[in-house]
């Protein structure tokens, strides 16, 4: 009688032709690649572009306006508010006694929004 084949027979073939096609994407890109685009550095070429507008400053001591920090601490503050409310949204049946929690944690971030708003963090231009 034949031994029976091993169920882990396919994933074995799947990792083989991960590797293998991973492979042949590393040798043909490093292989064409420098037959398709010439490479040809200019000055003009290796100069930063930030979004259109030549750089003022080069280097890594340049002061940024403090709008941009106040952004990203918005935005963690309101992503926090949705990593925890969807869970507790999505099973709120089991976990009702957990209400009042979760007023007070929504009452905390209402205060820091109210804060934020009076303070004009969310206007662009002043």
């Amino acid at each position: 009688m034949a031994h029976p084949a091993s169920p882990f027979l396919p994933v074995l073939i799947l990792m083989l032709v991960a590797a293998v096609t991973a492979a042949a994407i590393l040798v043909l890109s490093g292989w064409l690649l420098p037959m398709l685009k010439p490479n040809n550095p200019k000055e003009a070429k290796m100069r930063p572009y930030e979004c259109g507008v030549p750089p003022i400053q080069t280097g890594a001591r340049h002061k940024y306006s403090v709008k941009f920090y106040l952004t990203a601490m918005l935005f963690i503050l309101f992503d926090v508010e949705a990593a925890f409310l969807l869970p507790w949204a999505v099973n709120f049946k089991a976990a009702l006694w957990t209400f009042g929690a979760m007023l007070s944690f929504m009452a905390t971030l209402l205060v820091g929004f109210i804060y934020a708003w009076g303070k004009g963090a969310f206007e662009w231009e002043r």
